[in-house]
């Protein structure tokens, strides 16, 4: 993250120095809300590494609500924060950064945190026959004989990786902007957008994406969605290369609102029926170019909006931010480890029978929450916050541990 206490936001005059607080709410809120998404997954009808055994089309709504525009809005945060780690940093200052704060938490949650999630993963499938034993003898065996069961790809951690990959391949087209010709180019798409509706502009770059690559690389995390979010994380950046831009988000509100319901009822009426996920998989198809054209105005609409929502109300700082600002990147780390070991033991649970289906599920999913919730806090507090070797390792900005951290953007 960046400290922007001495850079003037979008809309404001140079000469005020403010800190733009609501982005800093906007990623401890991000956070939360992938945890709660990645939560809610052993009882949704989609897959995951464990799964109870009855499900809830009512668990699913938050899913299929969040899955078109949350990752494309977490990536276009991550671009606008890179715009303010530029403002105090050169290239290489800023390439430097990059592999403190997200390459070396990559690797080592890669290494330390997958072979416990593929453990309990494939010991809850053992009717695959994967492996059965303790965590001591499967990574024994792993060492012996499989390095393969370590899996670079890192789970959950792919979005550091996607993110790491974004600040190198954009970082010349980012100092470019810093400089006299880029600043023209942001000057002239600024006055584009200040035309009412504008910012549908940048709607047209995620559609060419998904319509020319979605259908050669269709595969979950490929080449399709790489691209779309470096798209999503360049515009990040460049909404805050302008001060009007943010003029124009807060004036074109309720378009991206009208246009975010207006998709996502598109959606939640195709998912109910069936057909909007056979367009998405079927290439060359009507329906198919739709559907995916919907998905680009979905996540941006929502974007936008929410961006002004935490414009409008989320422009204040507390205690709670203080402590989650520096919290959010290990807590991201460990979260879905955590998810997936409680959620391993809880879905075997059996006595919860005379309860009712319904009543089950409800009490499971809040075991599930809250205590992978309470537990990724608990380690983050005693693990990680008070060890400077875990803070150094999983990318927290050296600090007092007993003062809230300013952190770097």
């Amino acid at each position: 993250m960046q400290n922007t206490d001495s850079v003037a936001p979008p809309g404001l005059s140079a000469k005020k120095s403010v800190r733009l607080h609501y982005l800093d709410w906007l990623q401890v809120l991000a956070v939360l809300m992938v945890f709660l998404f990645h939560a809610l997954h052993p009882f949704d009808f989609g897959e995951w590494h464990i799964k109870n055994s009855e499900l809830s089309m009512a668990v699913t709504v938050f899913p299929v609500f969040f899955v078109t525009w949350g990752m494309p809005f977490f990536f276009l945060i991550s671009g606008v924060n890179s715009w303010f780690a530029l403002k105090r940093r050169d290239a290489g200052q800023f390439a430097i950064e990059r592999v403190k704060r997200l390459l070396i938490p990559y690797i080592v949650g890669s290494l330390v945190l997958s072979p416990i999630q593929l453990y309990y993963e494939w010991s809850h499938e053992v009717q695959t026959g994967l492996f059965q034993g303790s965590l001591l003898e499967f990574v024994k065996a792993a060492v012996e004989s499989s390095p393969r069961l370590f899996p670079l790809p890192g789970y959950h951690l792919w979005f550091i990786r996607f993110l790491f990959a974004f600040s190198m391949i954009a970082l010349p087209l980012f100092t470019w902007l810093k400089r006299e010709g880029g600043q023209r180019f942001a000057r002239w798409l600024a006055g584009v957008c200040e035309r009412r509706g504008g910012l549908l502009l940048f709607i047209i770059p995620l559609v060419l994406v998904r319509l020319s690559l979605q259908p050669i690389y269709p595969d979950e995390k490929g080449w399709a969605e790489f691209v779309y979010y470096l798209v999503c994380f360049i515009s990040g950046h460049l909404l805050y290369s302008d001060e009007r831009f943010a003029l124009v988000i807060r004036r074109d509100r309720f378009i991206m609102l009208a246009g975010a319901i207006i998709s996502t009822l598109f959606f939640l009426t195709g998912f109910a029926g069936g057909g909007v996920v056979e367009w998405l998989e079927t290439p060359g198809t009507t329906g198919f170019y739709v559907a995916w054209s919907v998905v680009a105005v979905n996540s941006w609409c929502w974007s936008m909006f929410m961006l002004y929502v935490a414009m409008r109300f989320l422009d204040f700082s507390n205690k709670w931010l203080l402590y989650g600002r520096p919290a959010s990147l290990p807590f991201f780390l460990l979260h879905q480890p955590v998810i997936i070991v409680i959620a391993f033991f809880v879905v075997q649970w059996d006595t919860l029978a005379l309860l009712g289906a319904g009543a089950g599920i409800l009490v499971k999913l809040l075991v599930v929450v809250v205590g992978s919730f309470v537990v990724t806090l608990g380690l983050y507090e005693l693990l990680i916050r008070r060890i400077r070797v875990m803070r150094a390792l999983l990318g927290v900005k050296p600090g007092r541990r007993d003062t809230p951290e300013v952190e770097e953007r």
